[in-house]
């Protein structure tokens, strides 16, 4: 059903690749998130909420190299002092790098334009040569045609397996490798379209689908069979759904045992096209609709 969609979509969705560490840990966590670009001026979207977390990146790793460079010659009670002075915790992330992967060929410089209301975020890449995507998406240019019970579907990278990094002894920071996969697997996931979401004004912004979208798939377009782009992934919640086991006996594996259980669903909520395509008039951003 979506087989040829999702090989279009591919062509401008991509992955955003992170590592970090807390303070004083050598344990590297990997994280990811989607954009998909709509020009090829450097224009992509994403989530309002990836785009704060991209912009937090420079300030964590700018308290870590003061730390490095003050601390340099520091003995070990001083460096402690030090840490503290800028606020280092070993429970908190002290260390983050970002890479994004197959936008362009380089990046000078990057502007954030963040929707006032809504999780929805433009980033404009400058200081490029070359974009490494492929082709650019058609929005729905008919936001009615868009109802309930439609099947829709998103793409992005739920599952960062890329192993391109280290934390370099000498440097003590984490760096990016040329060894390594550099790339993760995209990653589809469909659903109905179940309900419209609307804020206070009653103005619809967004829409609820039947199955999650999933961590790491922030800022993925959503899109119909035809590879229209409809919305964008935003965030999952979790509805209660009152089915409430407690200490039931069950047989498991020759064992009699007593679980409690507590089922939720899992529903994906999207941003609407409309609201996209509003935004991108209002920055001057051109796009392609069908």
């Amino acid at each position: 059903m979506f087989e040829k969609a999702i090989l279009e979509t591919a062509g401008y969705t991509r992955a955003i690749h992170s590592i970090s560490r807390n303070f004083g840990s050598t344990q590297i966590q990997r994280g990811a998130a989607t954009l998909f670009f709509v020009n090829h001026e450097g224009y992509a979207l994403t989530c309002k909420h990836v785009a704060q977390w991209l912009s937090q990146a420079d300030q964590i790793n700018q308290k870590y190299t003061s730390f490095l460079q003050q601390g340099k010659d520091l003995s070990g009670g001083q460096r402690s002092s030090l840490a503290k002075k800028l606020g280092l915790k070993a429970d908190t992330v002290s260390e983050t790098r970002i890479t994004f992967v197959d936008c362009v060929d380089q990046i000078k410089n990057m502007r954030f334009f963040l929707h006032p209301e809504f999780d929805l975020a433009l980033i404009k890449f400058e200081g490029f040569d070359k974009t490494l995507f492929n082709n650019v998406p058609k929005f729905k240019k008919e936001d009615s045609e868009i109802s309930p019970g439609a099947m829709l579907c998103r793409l992005g990278f739920p599952f960062p397996e890329f192993s391109n990094y280290q934390l370099n002894a000498q440097s003590q920071s984490l760096e990016w490798t040329k060894t390594g996969a550099m790339r993760s697997p995209r990653f589809p996931i469909e659903g109905m379209l179940t309900r419209f979401l609307g804020n206070q004004n009653g103005k619809i912004y967004g829409m609820e689908m039947s199955t999650p979208g999933l961590r790491g798939q922030s800022g993925g377009p959503l899109f119909d069979s035809s590879g229209k782009v409809c919305g964008m992934q935003s965030r999952t919640k979790h509805l209660h759904l009152g089915f409430d086991i407690e200490d039931k006996e069950i047989v498991a594996h020759g064992k009699t045992k007593k679980i409690n259980n507590y089922a939720f669903i899992h529903l994906g909520e999207c941003i609407h096209v409309s609201v996209i395509k509003e935004f991108m008039r209002t920055n001057g951003v051109s796009f392609e609709e069908s």
